[in-house]
């Protein structure tokens, strides 16, 4: 058996772990589970615990990069074979793990994406928002000669060689674009597959209009100043 550890980062999120965490449980009950309680106030942790995941909760808020990290880190030293990367707010279904680590398992791919926009889904989402991801595929597919329909979905699965580089270099808020690069330029294979997702199950997301600007420019700088940097592991 394959040791399979799923990430789940959580910022305040008490009224959706329990039901994240019941879910992965009972349709994937092969998964083991590490929430990483990201310095919430609420009783997020407690609730996780109660539903029985591991937790790791840091002393303060470090952003989604450092509570991802975090599960990154123990998932390398644990020697898991894929880490799967699953959101607290309930967007990610249970039930599309297997297409994630299916291609990680029979050496497809190092990591894979879940993509709600490779093909027709029945998920919706506004048009800024989708603009926004539209223009920041096209950054990555201009430095990295690849396109990823869906830059920023947080829904994914890394194998060994993929841990080796996250777990040592990966941005501290709104990574998931920027991590793209880092992985294609350092030759691992990233790819797609279409999966359905849902809007979170209860709370509002962080993204607010004023963020959503600052992290296009945030991201967008962020993309092309990875791209001339060296490998992290030189050949």
């Amino acid at each position: 058996m394959k040791k399979i550890l799923a990430i789940v980062p959580a910022l305040n999120e008490q009224d959706n772990i329990g039901s994240v965490v019941r879910n992965l449980k009972n349709i994937s009950p092969w998964l083991d589970i590490l929430v990483i309680d990201d310095g919430s106030t609420d009783q997020t942790a407690e609730v996780a615990r109660a539903h029985g995941a591991k937790v790791i909760s840091l002393p303060v808020n470090l952003g989604i990069g450092g509570a991802v990290q975090t599960g990154f880190l123990y998932a390398a030293k644990n020697h898991y074979d894929v880490a799967l990367q699953v959101d607290g707010d309930g967007q990610h279904r249970a039930e599309e793990i297997k297409k994630l680590i299916d291609p990680v398992l029979t050496g497809q791919a190092d990591v894979t994406i879940g993509s709600r926009f490779l093909a027709k889904t029945s998920y919706k989402s506004a048009w800024s928002r989708r603009m926004g991801i539209y223009l920041l595929s096209k950054t990555i597919q201009s430095v990295v000669r690849m396109k990823y329909t869906d830059p920023t979905s947080g829904f994914r699965a890394y194998n060994q060689k993929a841990l080796r580089v996250v777990s040592t270099h990966y941005s501290t808020d709104y990574p998931e674009p920027d991590s793209i690069v880092t992985l294609v330029k350092n030759g691992l294979r990233v790819i797609e597959v279409s999966v359905e997702m849902d809007a979170r199950l209860s709370g509002n997301s962080s993204i607010t209009p004023f963020k959503s600007m600052y992290y296009m420019f945030k991201v967008s700088l962020a993309i092309i100043l990875n791209s001339m940097m060296s490998r992290i592991w030189p050949e």
